[in-house]
């Protein structure tokens, strides 16, 4: 549809007014002639044109409609609004909306290949640390010896493993005086048997990085990693018949697709390693990864190693005051002698078993 716009003296295409008006916008910030931009497009250099300039020249590609409607005008092409001289320029290059969206996958390329390998990273390190964590293994060695004690007499009282997510249950479970979780009682174990150990979750240095990664997401950005080589080689296919215009971005898209599909063989060959990784976490625990999975494992671990901590620190913040409140109590004891507790397992035991003996927190599994 022909439009007189301000400033000009005859009818002339116009494409939608709101979108033209926004396409104006967007050249204005750009800067620079257009047959300045266009050598940057077909050069795919990302020193003249910076991903966000490359991703709004794809919004605003002519579409097919608006291309067929400039074909057909015959009138004055110096009288055209600047967004249809936009249009008029990009028109000269064959499937130019193609082109810039090779651009913007190859700017982005390296730091979305970075950033996934990093995370694959991260959830391979963690996994390693894991399974060679001596403290951690003895932290849970622990764990099953003191549910054992407090499930005696009861059928998982000889337990062999227990259930990863049990971990979560220790701060739950409370002394029968209420002043005490078994998460404080495990920590104040450790502190008094085994302080070496208190510090176990430094062997866990990538875990909670880990934890916030998302193996499904990984997969859909490795999917969009390779179906964009894909639309590469494709666009270097079919600008093998472009002509003369098309001989600079043939060169750099060659160059540039012997390295991408070099990273993205690594890419995926570590990527087929984390999966293998992620799920022998799983399994290391004793748990099936189809229904313990990696997202799931970390997401224990971290709570239960914060839950540790927070119970450790509580400790020793109470530790003077429990001190001088031990002195008072063992003056009056002094004073007004009675009976002791039972020494040994029994006396632990009764701390966080309740009269009919029902508190049993193991949820037995083997644990290797």
């Amino acid at each position: 549809m022909d439009k007189k716009l301000p400033g000009h003296q005859s009818h002339i295409f116009s494409v939608d007014m709101r979108r033209a008006n926004n396409c104006e916008i967007m050249l204005t910030k750009i800067k620079m002639p257009l047959p300045d931009m266009m050598s940057a497009i077909l050069a795919l250099d990302a020193t003249v044109l910076d991903i966000d300039q490359v991703e709004n020249l794809i919004k605003f590609s002519p579409t097919k409609e608006e291309m067929e409607m400039l074909k057909n005008y015959t009138g004055n092409k110096d009288m055209l609004g600047r967004c249809e001289q936009f249009f008029l320029e990009l028109m000269k290059v064959p499937r130019v909306e193609s082109k810039l969206r090779v651009f913007s996958f190859k700017i982005t390329f390296s730091t979305q290949v970075n950033e996934l390998r990093s995370n694959l990273n991260t959830i391979n390190d963690a996994a390693i640390e894991v399974k060679g964590s001596k403290k951690l293994r003895q932290i849970m060695q622990t764990i099953l010896t003191l549910g054992n004690v407090l499930n005696q007499g009861t059928a998982r009282g000889s337990a062999v493993g227990f259930k990863l997510d049990s971990l979560l249950k220790l701060s739950d479970i409370r002394a029968r005086n209420n002043r005490m979780t078994l998460m404080h009682y495990l920590s104040k174990l450790i502190s008094e048997k085994m302080p070496e150990l208190l510090d176990f979750g430094k062997d866990l240095v990538h875990l909670e990085a880990a934890s916030k990664i998302q193996l499904k997401l990984l997969a859909e950005e490795m999917q969009a990693v390779s179906k964009g080589l894909e639309k590469v080689e494709q666009e270097l296919t079919a600008s093998e018949g472009d002509g003369a215009i098309s001989i600079g971005f043939r060169k750099v898209l060659k160059d540039f697709l012997h390295t991408a599909e070099a990273d993205v063989r690594s890419l995926t060959a570590l990527y087929s390693e984390v999966g293998r990784s992620a799920d022998s976490l799983a399994q290391y625990f004793g748990e099936d990864p189809a229904r313990c999975p990696f997202e799931q494992v970390t997401s224990i671990l971290v709570l239960f190693v914060n839950m540790f901590n927070k119970a450790r620190d509580e400790n020793a913040k109470q530790a003077e005051s429990e001190k001088k409140k031990l002195e008072k109590e063992a003056m009056k004891d002094r004073a007004n002698p009675c009976s002791a507790n039972k020494d040994g397992a029994d006396s632990e035991r009764a701390r966080f078993i309740s009269p009919n003996k029902k508190q049993v927190w193991l949820n037995c599994a083997k644990y290797e």
